[in-house]
């Protein structure tokens, strides 16, 4: 049975993967921001769901909770980098605060959770390390390009992070998803404080506007999202990029396809940069 770290499990996509990798006869350490979160978590499955307090943002904070984790569940050898949330607003319009707060989040946050976590997977030669991610963590979609730059540099960094550990035995994947039943869209959505008028109408200004709109009605199921991490982690190959979602492969598979066609409509001129030889 294996032994999880699961940041982020008070609701949401967290909370389901939690659920799962109990059912299955496994030990959870989850990170939750409130005492009361933390009873009902443990509550779960008494003597294996086991709560630890943390707000990953607070940099000091990460180091004793993931001592805590591991001494609650003898040891680890999964982490999952879930906690994190959606910031909707033009480019423009999102402060400089409001930025640092979805990196420190999405971003330090997870950095910080897995340098305090892979000295403890080096030790054990192994380990799997799930960075949860978005379609907007490939994809910069109009209206979160703040939240789409906090995606972008954990895919970034985890990918790097894969081939560094990969001598370690410690595997990685990176998590995808498409559009959940979570509260993403909902509790846990956040917008720009600034809104410039100027972007009326435009894709920026709609995607801001309805994103609440979608809450409900997602397509994605997060049992079963849930259930792919679960078969992932058992897979003797594990893959670097796991996408969760129909909506999801469709809009990665259009976006990877749109950039191979402008590589190979620009490779001439690409190509024309070196040097003359003589």
């Amino acid at each position: 049975m294996s032994h999880w770290l699961i940041t982020g499990v008070s609701t949401g996509f967290g909370l389901e993967l939690a659920r799962a990798a109990l059912a299955r006869g496994d030990t959870v350490v989850g990170t939750v921001r409130q005492r009361a979160q933390a009873d009902r978590f443990e509550q779960l499955a008494p003597g294996r769901a086991h709560a630890v307090l943390l707000d990953v943002t607070r940099g000091a904070d990460v180091e004793p909770a993931v001592q805590q984790a591991i001494r609650r569940a003898g040891h680890l050898d999964v982490l999952v980098n879930n906690a994190g949330y959606g910031l909707f607003g033009a480019v423009e319009e999102i402060s400089d605060a409001e930025a640092r707060d979805v990196m420190e989040t999405n971003f330090f946050g997870a950095l910080a959770v897995m340098r305090a976590v892979l000295p403890h997977f080096r030790e054990r030669r192994g380990g799997h390390v799930f960075n949860v991610a978005s379609v907007a963590g490939a994809i910069g979609f109009p209206g979160c390009g703040l939240y789409s730059a906090s995606k972008f540099a954990l895919e970034g960094m985890t990918e790097a992070l894969a081939a560094e550990l990969s001598p370690f035995g410690i595997r990685v994947t990176i998590v995808e998803p498409g559009g959940l039943r979570t509260q993403f869209s909902g509790g846990s959505l956040r917008k720009a404080g600034g809104v410039i008028s100027a972007y009326s109408g435009t894709p920026a200004a709609r995607t801001r506007e309805n994103i609440g709109l979608h809450h409900g009605n997602e397509p994605g199921d997060p049992a079963k999202a849930a259930a792919v991490i679960i078969r992932a982690l058992e897979a003797p190959q594990a893959p670097l990029r796991l996408a969760l979602g129909a909506d999801a492969v469709r809009m990665l598979r259009g976006a990877y396809e749109g950039k191979l066609q402008q590589l190979a409509d620009w490779e001439a001129a690409s190509v024309a940069t070196a040097f003359d030889t003589p």
